[in-house]
């Protein structure tokens, strides 16, 4: 069973990926290149935004739970190829997906419903990502 020092730590972790998965899909989305990833292009800009929405529900939760939130920053993944670029943002959002399912099932072992309810809107839409990302590789 977990307990609120985890939590929170797992929290602070996530919150420090949402920091860097905006920064890197800013990046990305700028660098990106070749016609066939256009679209994806401007998607990425959404990615950005919403990555920076969930880092800021995240720090919501760890504040609720009398905690500080992280201002730390995880390491991001660059590159000078398109497709590199996505597969590096494909394998972020596969590491977030996981996260979060770790971070809703400690919440119910916690009895904290309504921030697992927050932590399950945050998942769906780093699933939509995941989609998004394997549509424009092809896959």
């Amino acid at each position: 069973m977990a307990n609120k020092q985890e939590f929170i730590d797992k929290l602070n972790k996530a919150l420090e990926r949402e920091y860097a998965s905006s920064i890197q899909y800013v990046q990305h989305a700028a660098l990106i290149t070749w016609p066939e990833y256009d679209a994806i292009a401007e998607e990425l800009v959404v990615h950005a935004e919403e990555e920076l929405a969930h880092a800021i529900k995240v720090a919501d939760i760890i504040w609720d739970l009398w905690a500080t939130p992280s201002i730390e920053v995880e390491k991001r993944e660059t590159s000078e190829d398109s497709k590199e670029m996505l597969e590096q943002d494909l394998k972020w959002e596969e590491i977030a997906i996981n996260l979060y399912k770790e971070l809703i099932a400690m919440a119910e072992d916690l009895g904290e419903y309504g921030k697992r309810r927050i932590l399950e809107d945050i998942l769906m839409d780093e699933e939509e990502h995941k989609r998004d990302l394997l549509w424009s590789l092809g896959k």
